[in-house]
């Protein structure tokens, strides 16, 4: 069955799509059958697998008229798939707002799919809105990218509160599986900061993969292509590829240890302790 992973984070521009993108692409590159889905009206993760925002999608599923399996497209990375998004989604936000079951329609859309895949991904828009609401409760873990600056830090809260309300009242099984650095800066106090105070923390349920600011990374969408497609050489497509190793082994139950050269400095230590009040993976609770 696989295992469904969403990526929240009301903060725009915080590599949220890019990490959809890439981490799907590894995970299928390491031989793991991996759907991507776009439930962002933005349809950037469409466009930046190579997608048209004009076929149909998602949206054409909430609505009834068609079914997950009728509208997902192969990408060019064998093994993964996409199902793409377009401007129409952001009707949906009407559409459902008086249904009494508007926060389930992704949920029972993806059931029948659970067998055919390893991992699916889904991307939400950046807001905590009925979309995000949807992606929450069809998921069974929520990774969220944080870029490594002090706004990012700020709205982190505000994401937990609302997993956490959504794991008492909707979906108690979900889990934190893990939060995401993002566009990391080493020459900057500031990132070392973000990095420092987030992982003492969350302690293990702190990526030991960092992704940091990589000019290639922002290429690769304007191409229609993953990064291990566009550049997989460049050190971008190297924390991807490491990011996916990791997110194997942790769901394998094995300790992932970076590559010496690849692990930052000032998160090479993994503090004890957790949220309170958050249920993470492996708390019994995902």
């Amino acid at each position: 069955m696989a295992r469904i992973i969403v990526f929240v984070n009301q903060k725009g521009g915080v590599g949220k799509t890019t990490s959809a993108i890439n981490l799907g692409a590894y995970l299928a590159l390491a031989g793991k059958r991996t759907l991507l889905v776009d439930f962002d009206p933005q349809a950037n993760l469409t466009s930046g697998v190579g997608a048209s925002a004009g076929e149909r999608g998602i949206y054409q599923v909430v609505a009834g008229q068609a079914t997950m399996a009728e509208v997902l497209k192969p990408t060019k990375v064998p093994g993964l798939s996409v199902v793409p998004s377009s401007i129409d989604l952001s009707g949906a936000t009407v559409e459902l707002v008086d249904k009494d079951d508007r926060n389930e329609y992704l949920k029972r859309a993806l059931e029948p799919l659970r067998a055919d895949f390893d991992y699916i991904l889904i991307d939400c828009p950046p807001s905590l809105g009925i979309l995000t609401l949807n992606g929450l409760m069809a998921a069974d873990e929520v990774l969220i990218p944080l870029q490594c600056e002090y706004f990012a830090l700020e709205g982190l809260s505000l994401i937990l509160q609302t997993v956490s309300l959504v794991q008492k009242s909707m979906n108690t099984s979900l889990a934190v599986s893990g939060i995401l650095f993002t566009m990391y800066d080493s020459r900057t106090k500031l990132a070392q900061d973000v990095v420092q105070q987030v992982t003492e923390y969350f302690k293990d349920r702190v990526f030991r993969t960092i992704v940091p600011r990589n000019v290639r990374l922002s290429e690769a969408p304007s191409h229609g292509l993953p990064v291990c497609l566009y550049d997989p050489t460049c050190i971008g497509a190297k924390s991807y590829e490491s990011l996916a190793r990791e997110l194997i082994a942790r769901n394998a139950g094995i300790d992932f240890q970076l590559p010496p050269k690849a692990a930052a400095k000032d998160a090479s230590s993994l503090f004890d302790g957790v949220a309170a009040g958050i249920h993470l993976e492996g708390s019994g609770n995902g």
